[in-house]
Order: structure tokens, then C-alpha cells, then sequence
């Protein structure tokens, strides 16, 4: 083991310290989340995420991976800690790199901590839409990232699905990036989320997720951009006009598996990347219904405004301009391998 790779597993041990007791005390004690020993064991894998049990990520994407990889009989069942039990983001990625949790649903943005790169997957409009995702997903293009991320972290990548393109709300209608000029408009203070709002031409405000309701009532910050699941679980209509369906970035999630993966039989493995094979489509799908569920009841309900009329093309435009000259490096080649599976 190299130096800078000692160094990077003394720094993801510490950090990840604080998790060690969590997974071991509710997953038996190992730090694996179960057994491996020999014939006829069932070796049990903790996958944790920071959903609650009703959104798609959960009951479309974590539950269809246990609910296949159980049912598959290679001596492998999965147990899922959801809603942060096993610790916030930025502590789950240590603990998964550490071997500490098994599996682990993740933002592109999040992992970034570990991998800068790999944060480009959450750039604005660098996906045209979840079947793009998809493709890219499966082209030798993704190599660029998932291999690099691996060879840096330790930490295999299972599958990526979109858990729904981010919009717009304001109290004013924001069609083109000229109607973002003056808004105050708040936006997660991840670097690569912080990018984003540049190269859209909005004026970034961090505020906390939890806080983002509070500060659109007092008027700290003028707008937002979420997902429309998110926007509906913070009942965002009470304190915004207009829902803007600008679709300037796809919420990436990676389904990742740490140490372990090494440690499982080829027909485990299988079954694991089976598994999430089949929770990419369940997602996908499940997020496309939710929406246009959603998205309905808003057109009917009166509550606000869904402004269809967004010029996406002079917002991708834009930036797609601001990223290929912001972007440098490694994080500039993978935001063209994307870009160059586009249809």
C-alpha cells in the first residue's frame, strides 16, 4: 500500500469512528453487517441511505435491492437502515469506504468529498434526462468516473438512477436565465451545486435544507430548486407563487458497495448487481409517476402557478458554456464523456 493510499485509509477510519458502533451494534457486531463464515451461513450486508420509507429511493430503489438479493439464495440478505440511522451523508461515505457499512445510496455531490470528480454527474443540464443517465450508465464512457472513484476510494459502484429532475419556485415566474437576475435563490452550498448556480446565472444563498421553508416565509432567500418530490415534502406551495419546470439537473443517486464487494463470490456479486439493475428501472419509474401525479394535482389544485413555457434550451445553453471552461482536468473529461453520449 502506497503512502497517500495509507494516509487516505488512517483519515476515512477516523472520520468514520463515530459510525463504527452504530452498524455494529445493530448489524451483529462485525462491522460487516453479518456473517461470512462457511457452508450454509447467509452473510447479512447493511445498505443505508438518507431517505424516509415513502419516497422512491426507498420503497422502489433500496427495498426492490433487498427484496431481489434475498430472494436470490446465495447466502446473502440485506437489511436497510434508512433515514440516516447510521449517520449523515458525509459520514456514511467514510464508513463505506472504512468497510463499516456494506452498501450505501449516495448524491453525486456527496461523494464528491471522496472523488471531486465524480461530482460532475450533478452538473446542470450535463444529463439531458434519466434515460440519458441511463445510457451513460452503461456505456464504456462511464469508466471515466466509476473506475477512477473505485481506484480512489475503494468503493464499487453498483448502478445510478435519477431520483427527479430539480426545478425552479419563486414568487415570481422564471422562464429564462434573465428572470433569475435579483432573485435571491437558494441553493444546497455543495461546491458543484454552487457551480451550478453560476453557470445558470442565479445568485447562490446556502441555506440549510431543514431552515428552507423558514427562509422562504421570512423572505431570507426569494427561491429554491428541488426536485418535486422534496418541494412537496416541504409544502412549498405555502410560501411560493410559481413552480418553474426548468429540469436544469437530474438528482443523481449511486448505489455503492465498500470492501466487502472483494470479500463476495461471483454469484453474489451477480445477484447484488442484478439486484440494482432491476431498482434503476423500479425507480426510474416510480419517480415518473410520483411526478406526474404531482405535477396534476398542481395544474388542477390552484395552490400556484406551474409555469410550463421554461426556455431550457437558453438555460442549458448557458451552461453548458459556463461548465466546459469552469471544469479543468479530470472533471472536465468526465463531464465530456457525459456530454458525449447526449442524443
Amino acid at each position: 500500500m502506497n503512502a497517500r493510499r495509507t494516509r487516505r485509509t488512517m483519515w476515512l477510519a477516523l472520520v468514520a469512528a463515530p459510525a463504527m458502533l452504530l452498524v455494529a451494534c445493530s448489524s451483529g457486531g462485525d462491522g460487516t453487517g453479518g456473517e461470512a463464515g462457511g457452508d450454509g451461513e447467509t452473510r447479512t450486508l447493511a445498505l443505508a441511505h438518507s431517505y424516509n420509507e415513502d419516497q422512491p429511493q426507498h420503497r422502489c430503489g433500496a427495498q426492490v435491492i433487498a427484496d431481489e438479493v434475498n430472494a436470490a439464495g446465495v447466502g446473502l440478505e440485506v437489511e436497510i437502515f434508512p433515514s440516516s440511522q447510521l449517520g449523515g451523508d458525509a459520514d456514511r461515505i467514510a464508513s463505506v469506504a472504512s468497510g463499516d457499512i456494506d452498501i450505501d445510496i449516495q448524491g453525486a455531490s456527496a461523494l464528491g468529498a471522496v472523488y471531486e470528480p465524480i461530482s460532475v454527474l450533478d452538473s446542470a443540464y450535463a444529463f439531458d434526462d434519466a434515460d440519458h443517465l441511463a445510457r451513460f450508465m452503461a456505456s464504456d464512457a462511464s469508466d471515466t468516473v466509476t473506475e477512477a472513484f473505485e481506484e480512489a476510494s475503494g468503493v464499487h459502484t453498483l448502478g445510478a438512477w435519477s431520483a427527479g429532475a430539480r426545478q425552479f419556485t419563486a414568487n415570481t415566474p422564471i422562464r429564462t436565465p434573465e428572470d433569475l437576475e435579483g432573485l435571491r435563490m437558494r441553493f444546497p452550498g455543495s461546491p458543484q451545486f454552487l457551480m451550478n448556480a453560476k453557470a445558470l446565472g442565479a445568485e447562490a444563498t446556502e441555506v440549510a435544507y431543514e431552515e428552507l421553508y423558514l427562509a422562504l416565509q421570512q423572505g431570507t432567500v426569494d427561491g429554491q430548486e428541488n426536485p418535486i418530490t422534496n418541494i412537496v415534502a416541504s409544502n412549498l406551495k405555502e410560501v411560493q407563487d410559481f413552480v418553474s419546470m426548468s429540469s436544469h439537473q437530474l438528482n443523481t443517486n449511486l448505489v455503492i458497495v465498500g470492501p466487502v464487494w472483494n470479500d463476495l463470490s461471483e454469484e453474489q456479486q451477480q445477484a447484488l448487481t442484478d439486484a440494482t439493475e432491476k431498482a434503476v428501472t423500479e425507480v426510474t419509474s416510480c419517480v415518473a409517476e410520483d411526478e406526474e401525479t404531482i405535477l396534476e394535482e398542481w395544474r388542477t389544485g390552484g395552490e400556484w402557478e406551474v409555469v410550463e413555457d421554461v426556455d431550457r434550451d437558453a438555460f442549458s445553453e448557458k451552461a453548458e458554456e459556463y461548465l466546459s471552461g469552469a471544469l479543468t482536468g479530470d472533471s472536465l473529461t468526465v463531464y465530456e464523456a457525459i456530454r458525449s453520449t447526449s442524443e
